[in-house]
């Protein structure tokens, strides 16, 4: 199976049982096993249903994973995949809804869903890493007068939410949602995510200014008009976050705190997956699908 364009997408995948099978293969791919012990010998039953031969319990393809208890079809949620997964800036769940065929809550579900199952901030980057911090919130000239923050411009978190990000140049990506950008916020985020000894690029924000204990760093005066010093720069994490701002206000128009690092990781792996085929990044994101745990709705609402 191989797919370039939406057209041979939905040519592949013309009927649910073509998907099942597909998702079989995905999730079986190491051997089939019981989705509630783990136990390797399972029997085929009738109705697309399975049962362990230790437990005796019953189990469809979609148990344990983000599609379970979902009434949805499967060629829906692969086409909610597939969208969510090649459109850069983004889907909304209005038009998610209209090009699935689902209603908005049951779209917006799907996307969370899905986005939970992107997650991909692992593992340490190394080399030069370029860092920097953005923040998520409303623009205060866009509110009514009577509901406006003052004093927030700037690096204020009275009513916007800070990210801090990394890109290694020629890599991935990390960024995650944090409370505030203290000093020592940030050397505990750039500790985590960045191998002892790299180059570290950023500006010169004073919370950067004990990173250089650690790690090689050099930074460019914004301030001062200074964008690029030779091969110091942080222009590459800045046009990450321009395309997730882009998303922000042209795509979503509204992120909540409660549910901002899903957006981030849904940003975060199309930029981590940006050379990869599009046949591959499917199949990468299905498995991810079959191994995530389910996330109930309550648990989404309630969040």
């Amino acid at each position: 199976m191989k797919f370039n364009s939406l057209l041979e997408f939905t040519d592949y995948f013309k009927n649910e049982a073509t998907c099942q099978e597909y998702f079989e293969s995905i999730r079986f791919k190491d051997g089939e096993y019981c989705a509630h012990c783990g136990h390797g010998k399972i029997y085929r039953m009738s109705n697309a249903r399975f049962r362990c031969a230790k437990c005796r319990k019953d189990f469809t393809i979609k148990t344990g994973t983000v599609f379970q208890k979902s009434r949805v079809s499967l060629r829906k949620w692969f086409m909610a995949i597939y969208l969510l997964s090649t459109a850069k800036k983004g889907i909304s769940s209005v038009e998610l809804a209209k090009k699935v065929g689902v209603t908005q809550s049951t779209a917006w579900f799907m996307d969370h869903r899905i986005r939970e199952a992107m997650k991909k901030n692992g593992g340490q980057l190394f080399g030069t890493v370029e860092v920097d911090e953005t923040y998520v919130g409303g623009r205060e000239r866009n509110k009514h007068y009577s509901k406006r923050f003052k004093k927030t411009q700037g690096r204020s978190t009275l009513n916007k939410t800070p990210v801090i990000g990394l890109v290694a140049r020629g890599g991935e990506v990390r960024a995650t949602a944090v409370d505030d950008v203290r000093m020592r916020t940030i050397e505990k985020h750039i500790i985590e995510n960045v191998k002892i000894g790299s180059r570290i690029y950023s500006d010169t924000f004073p919370s950067y200014n004990k990173v250089g204990k650690l790690y090689n760093h050099d930074s460019v005066n914004h301030n001062r008009r200074q964008y690029v010093k030779g091969e110091v720069h942080t222009n590459t994490i800045e046009n990450f976050w321009a395309t997730f701002k882009r998303g922000h206000y042209g795509t979503y128009h509204y992120m909540s705190k409660e549910h901002l690092q899903r957006y981030i990781d849904e940003f975060i792996y199309r930029f981590n997956t940006r050379s990869e085929e599009l046949t591959d990044l499917f199949a990468d994101l299905v498995s991810r699908v079959s191994e995530s745990n389910p996330l109930p709705r309550k648990e989404l609402i309630n969040a």
